[in-house]
């Protein structure tokens, strides 16, 4: 298994999950299912099997997360390039409905960071939708990532913002993404990979999203159009005044983004 280079044992344990990379033709298939599974994404948007499969033969590698025989997560990372260094970018991750809340997504992450520690990687980037609280907590707090960058409707439209409903019947929403920069040898994140807690001075601002985003999708698209655009335009004038995102307070009725001067 592998775990967290600063502690010695992963920071959120899931003792009956083992963690290791796929090389099969039947482990990729089984992480193309979960997609299916997780997102309810159309096929359109799935990672097929090739993909993985011409990552791994191209540097990259996808992680998955064992229990009783079967895989439950994994997270799938490709080569990035940011001028002159090769940094890893982290693609997606999936962890199928009854293993969340268990742990098994921050094994993923931990044990992704080791592996990138271990090629020679400091930094590892993806996306996130900003108006999932959960996922913004997660990357944030949990983990230590810092955001710099906004994209506006980065994959076209998104259709997947409710996997419970049919692929006919979803509103399509701009995909508008947060860039989580992961620097892994930082010091907040060589603490939070250690078990530490690590807290932050007060925000200089803050950007509030709806307690609840996929209910709101659900019962008000119109107004989760209105929030979406609102969220978008106070992301991109707090980045072009330079401000940095680097945690998230879950307040239950007004969760809301930190914002702070680069360091």
């Amino acid at each position: 298994m592998m775990s967290s280079p600063e502690s010695g044992k992963d920071p959120s344990r899931t003792s009956e999950v083992e963690v290791r990379e796929c090389t099969t033709v039947a482990e990729f298939d089984a992480c193309v299912q979960l997609q299916r599974e997780v997102f309810g994404l159309p096929d359109l948007e799935i990672s097929p099997r090739r993909h993985l499969i011409v990552s791994r033969e191209a540097g990259g590698w996808t992680l998955a997360a064992w229990a009783n025989g079967e895989i439950v997560g994994f997270v799938h990372q490709v080569v990035g390039v940011r001028n002159d260094e090769i940094i890893g970018y982290s693609h997606m991750m999936a962890v199928a409905a009854e293993y969340q809340n268990r742990g098994v997504g921050a094994r993923l992450k931990w044990a992704q960071r080791e592996r990138a520690l271990a090629e020679g990687r400091d930094t590892i980037k993806w996306t996130w939708e900003p108006l999932r609280a959960r996922n913004a907590h997660f990357n944030l707090n949990r983990l230590g990532v810092v955001v710099r960058s906004y994209a506006v409707n980065f994959y076209g439209t998104d259709y997947s913002t409710d996997p419970s409903l049919d692929p006919e019947l979803r509103p399509g929403l701009d995909s508008d993404r947060l860039f989580a920069v992961w620097e892994l040898k930082s010091p907040r994140v060589r603490a939070l990979a250690a078990g530490r807690e690590n807290e932050l001075p007060p925000p200089v601002s803050t950007i509030e999203i709806p307690a609840d985003w996929a209910a709101l999708v659900k019962n008000d698209v119109a107004t989760a159009r209105t929030e979406l655009a609102r969220v978008r335009d106070e992301f991109l004038e707090a980045f072009d005044a330079g401000l940095i995102c680097r945690g998230f307070e879950r307040d239950p009725e007004r969760p809301r983004y930190l914002l702070f001067r680069e360091p």
